[in-house]
């Protein structure tokens, strides 16, 4: 070993430096790993903590252990923290104008925290971008589509987009549409729907299931619906009411007309 350092003359104490910086890099990310998952799994099990705050907090306390461990790092090759506050204080600027957009995405992120327009598990639209929120972390958002697609949104993209939140109320209003023959009876067809409505457990009964002509269209009498049902029911609802109305109207005689068109032609 003598004679390897020997050799190695005046570079000696920079290697012994690079071994021991490439050894507290090693040990400091495991350590920030471990020491996050212990803090997702103490978040996880207690009911009392948001699980986005808590997710949030686990990607704080992993890169302020970085944080530590990058300093640490520094002050091996001599230079100290003191020294390194100095350094970034006299160079905020070109630091700023270069990492502008992460730092923005830091600071949105904390905004998000902070103001919540939406949690982990909610379906959200994002500036038209829609999915389900699976991370919320210091710089971004990942949402996941119903087909199971990734999207990563920079915080503060997210920040300064127009936020739909789908899930954010417990209940929703399932509106519904549907077109029935001139000829045919629109008292009978609205009382078709209202049946079906009513005898559907997951429409609520207040508000009650509305339904009204809304319109009288060019080969349709156009018929509204609006029902009241769990946020978690909507889809399934709008699905199956749509089936249903369809089957009934088959049923009682109700048809639903395709769109007309006329042909003139012109002799001369």
């Amino acid at each position: 070993m003598q004679d390897i350092l020997s050799s190695l003359g005046g570079y000696a104490p920079l290697v012994i430096a690079a071994a021991k910086a490439l050894a507290v890099l090693v040990v400091g990310w495991i350590v920030a790993g471990a020491v996050s998952a212990t803090v997702r799994r103490r978040v996880t099990a207690s009911p009392r903590i948001d699980k986005t705050i808590g997710n949030f907090a686990v990607s704080v306390v992993k890169w302020v252990i970085l944080l530590m461990v990058l300093i640490a790092v520094l002050g091996i090759f001599g230079i100290e923290a003191t020294s390194l506050v100095a350094v970034l204080g006299a160079a905020t600027l070109a630091i700023g104008l270069a990492l502008q957009g992460t730092l923005s995405d830091l600071a949105a992120g904390f905004m998000l925290i902070l103001f919540r327009p939406y949690k982990m598990g909610q379906y959200v639209d994002i500036g038209g971008t829609s999915g389900t929120v699976v991370d919320l972390n210091l710089f971004i958002t990942e949402l996941s589509t119903p087909d199971n697609v990734q999207i990563i949104v920079p915080n503060g993209q997210a920040w300064g987009a127009i936020i739909t939140n789908y899930s954010h109320h417990a209940t929703r209003r399932c509106d519904l549409g549907f077109g029935i023959d001139y000829g045919d009876d629109a008292d009978r067809a609205i009382g078709i729907i209202l049946e079906l409505a009513r005898a559907d457990e997951r429409v609520h009964d207040d508000p009650e299931p509305w339904a009204r002509v809304v319109n009288l269209g060019d080969s349709s009498v156009d018929i509204g619906v609006r029902l009241w049902c769990d946020a978690a029911d909507y889809w399934d609802l709008k699905f199956h009411m749509t089936k249903a109305v369809k089957e009934a109207f088959d049923a009682g005689g109700i048809s639903i007309p395709y769109p007309h068109q006329v042909n003139v032609e012109k002799t001369g």
